[in-house]
């Protein structure tokens, strides 16, 4: 495993890294894998030298967060960093530009739930505390920026964290210029490259880690989907893929397939595109499986991606808007 600067927290954290989603299971969660064998993964991750973990309360109820305290107990002699999310006071994701403050976190729901995911995790500290959703428009009020602030002196939490919306990576450019964030959280894969545009420069003004989340753009971009793809009753991606959203996306993925090497699957072209951005920090895959974990630390060898192949894969950017359906 290679390890990346995160950020002015100067951390050295493992350059792929977790992301913890598909581990909460639950209302709004992913289906299909048991506890045993998602712990189990977990293990194997830190025994490969994965170091950092990305969950939220919404992932599970606190369930995803009760997995990670007992992984971070297991592991008493190495070091993982916990990054967890605050809710939505509103329990909307995303936000919208007539989401308040007052709506999404107003300052006694954010010291709520940092006490909350505290008592899940069963820690005294969370190393990164994120707000789940963002709105520029709130960059400026101090009540949030007093809030965070008090809880790091208190040292209940380490750094602080926005988790930015889909599509939106312009909508955090100014709440990194506030000099109060340490990382920021974007979508950012083979698909959608907006982030280099303007929250990327933005990053490395301020020093800011960026954390890329959905580097397989859901599924779509492990190559293993199809039209005639389904998931279980209350799996989330039946509501992100609905046909309109399915169909587009396999097309996409088949026209990819059509520019990477032999014997290059879709999920290693995909990692080592992101790894080719050194502005990145680290990315999160959800990994639910022993050998998700096997397969996606691997690609953590130092190997560089072709430049000429990366050029070809820059070439698949979609900019997409967000709609009803995608969240």
């Amino acid at each position: 495993m290679r390890y990346r600067r995160f950020g002015r927290l100067d951390w050295q954290v493992s350059e792929v890294s977790y992301g913890m989603w598909g581990v909460g299971g639950g209302l709004h969660g992913w289906t299909g894998v048991e506890d045993d064998e998602k712990i189990a993964a977990l293990q194997r991750a830190v025994d490969l030298g994965c170091n950092f973990f990305d969950t939220a309360w919404v992932y599970g109820r606190g369930h995803s967060e009760r997995v990670l305290g007992e992984l971070v107990r297991a592991n008493p002699g190495t070091r993982l960093y916990v990054a967890t999310k605050v809710p939505p006071k509103d329990m909307n994701w995303p936000s919208t530009r007539e989401s308040t403050l007052d709506d999404v976190f107003p300052p006694d729901h954010i010291e709520e739930y940092v006490h909350t995911s505290l008592g899940n995790l069963g820690l005294d500290t969370i190393d990164l505390l994120q707000l789940h959703v963002w709105e520029d428009s709130w960059a400026d009020d101090p009540r949030w920026q007093r809030t965070l602030t008090g809880l790091r002196e208190q040292g209940l939490i380490g750094g602080i964290g926005i988790s930015v919306n889909r599509w939106e990576s312009w909508n955090g450019v100014r709440a990194l210029a506030t000099g109060l964030i340490d990382a920021v959280q974007v979508i950012y894969n083979i698909f959608d490259q907006a982030p280099e545009d303007d929250l990327f420069p933005a990053a490395a003004e301020h020093d800011v880690a960026v954390i890329a989340r959905v580097p397989f753009d859901e599924g779509t971009l492990t190559g293993t989907l199809t039209t005639e793809t389904t998931w279980p009753e209350g799996d989330w991606r039946n509501s992100y893929f609905v046909p309109e959203n399915l169909a587009a996306s396999v097309a996409r993925a088949e026209e990819l397939r059509k520019d990477l090497p032999t014997g290059m699957p879709m999920p290693e072209a995909a990692l080592r595109f992101i790894l080719a951005e050194p502005r990145v920090a680290t990315v999160i895959p959800g990994m639910r499986r022993v050998s998700h974990v096997e397969r996606n630390l691997a690609v953590s060898d130092g190997q560089q991606l072709d430049p000429a192949l990366r050029e070809t894969l820059r070439g698949h950017r979609w900019s997409r808007q967000p709609t009803w359906w995608s969240q």
